[in-house]
């Protein structure tokens, strides 16, 4: 690429919860098979990460057992994996400048819990708290509330909606300045700057205030993870990073003005949200070579697994199907993620793929991936960000550690060289690095 630095540079967060999405990591020759639960493991990756001055050290969350059956999900190393708010607290303590972001559901939790949470997390790790904003999509969550039927989709999208609403206003509980601790006239706080939300809506009524001072940052950074159109409507209203799954440039070219134009006609600034697209990183010595890497660690998925987790993306069990056949096109209707099933239907469309195909590539990892050498995948990243198709990525390790220190020591120090990435932090809060602004507080001045 040209030798003029960049007028932008990228944003990476790193996915690692599971630590890889590919279902065949923890079989792949040299990786540690414990890595999802093994906290030490855990540690060194988010200080490898931070030394690499990466943005943030994202969590996805489960609230439930994968529904697939146990036959395939014994073969399953997302089986376990810690509760995101008790590891990353963890975190906080043996990091020290890299963001911290965890989901945190609005369809199966209550809005006091996630505010105070999140409080508390930006506190315990000085302003690096990152809210993942999720409308739970898989159907078994609802068993372990107490529900029978999981919420339809359009109530999930209205219900966050008002959870966001009520998170925030919490947040801004007590003024920036409230708190004196004047020991000579024994006032902790001044109750002019304390606010109570007394919030009455469709779906929450909460009193407050939080019990909790403001966050460092205001708010913890707000992330949101739809593609769906209730779900870019809600980024373009809330979010200030969206994680999103685009399969290629021209998708990813579509998505981006979008979402973009649905920010500006919400009143906000274009730069006010970032688009990080998910994005698989094999590096290798040359681009055949991160392709026989890639081979290698497809083959280590059992079709017991693949098909399962195809199920999970189509919302409906298709384990009697014929393996070597099409996948049919009037598959039941389903209350999970419409994103994911629109994905899989429009690959087996476009590329004619069997079941077998598609439940070998949803089993793996069946989303962008960029794979050559250091410098080909630079030359990739710098397109997508010059033509605006991505502002940054959430990247996804193969395997690990080996997938995470050839990107940390091979391909960062490539994009560093062209400008493309940060050599060091500027700041020590995550809306420094994101380049956000520190929300005002709503209720004072």
């Amino acid at each position: 690429m040209a030798d003029a630095q960049p007028s932008r540079q990228l944003h990476l967060t790193a996915f690692m919860r599971p630590v890889s999405l590919h279902t065949g990591a923890w079989r792949y020759p040299g990786s540690y098979p414990d890595a999802n639960f093994n906290f030490k493991h855990i540690s060194a990756f988010a200080q490898k990460l931070e030394a690499a001055k990466f943005d943030a050290f994202f969590m996805a969350d489960h609230l439930a057992v994968l529904n697939m059956p146990v036959e395939a999900l014994k073969r399953s190393h997302t089986v376990t994996s810690f509760e995101p708010f008790t590891l990353l607290s963890a975190l906080s303590s043996v990091t020290k400048k890299i963001g911290l972001a965890a989901t945190a559901s609005t369809t199966y939790d209550e809005p006091y819990h996630v505010a105070r949470r999140f409080a508390s997390l930006d506190h315990l790790s000085e302003g690096r708290a990152a809210w993942n904003i999720v409308t739970t999509g898989n159907p078994e969550s609802s068993h372990n509330f107490g529900f029978d039927e999981h919420m339809a989709h359009s109530d999930r999208y209205k219900r966050a909606r008002e959870f966001y609403d009520v998170v925030t206003g919490l947040w801004d509980s007590f003024a920036d300045d409230a708190f004196t601790r004047n020991v000579e006239t024994g006032i902790y706080f001044d109750p002019e700057k304390l606010h109570t939300l007394n919030h009455s809506g469709d779906d929450f009524k909460v009193r407050g205030p939080l019990n909790i001072a403001r966050p460092p940052q205001g708010w913890p950074v707000i992330v949101q993870a739809g593609q769906s159109e209730p779900g870019r409507q809600l980024a373009a209203e809330t979010a200030e990073v969206v994680f999103c799954s685009p399969k290629d440039l021209e998708s990813a070219k579509a998505l981006y003005a979008d979402i973009k134009g649905l920010v500006e006609k919400a009143g906000r600034k274009r730069d006010s949200l970032k688009i990080l697209p998910a994005a698989m990183f094999i590096v290798g010595e040359s681009k055949q070579d991160a392709w026989e890497k890639r081979l290698k660690l497809d083959s280590l998925v059992h079709y017991d697994s693949g098909i399962a987790s195809l199920s999970i993306a189509v919302g409906s069990d298709i384990s009697g199907l014929d393996p070597d056949g099409p996948l049919p096109t009037d598959l039941p209707e389903t209350n999970g993620s419409k994103t994911m099933r629109e994905s899989v239907e429009k690959v087996a469309r476009e590329e004619g793929l069997t079941v077998r195909q598609l439940a070998q590539r949803q089993g793996g990892y069946s989303g962008l991936a960029f794979l050559g050498s250091p410098q080909e995948i630079a030359d990739e990243l710098e397109i997508w960000l010059r033509e605006e198709g991505a502002d940054g990525f959430t990247s996804v390790f193969p395997f690990l550690p080996q997938g995470l220190d050839e990107v940390t020591n091979r391909l960062i120090p490539e994009l560093q060289r062209r400008g493309l990435f940060r050599k060091d932090y500027t700041g020590s809060t995550l809306r420094e690095h994101l380049c956000l602004a520190r929300p005002g507080n709503q209720f004072f001045n």
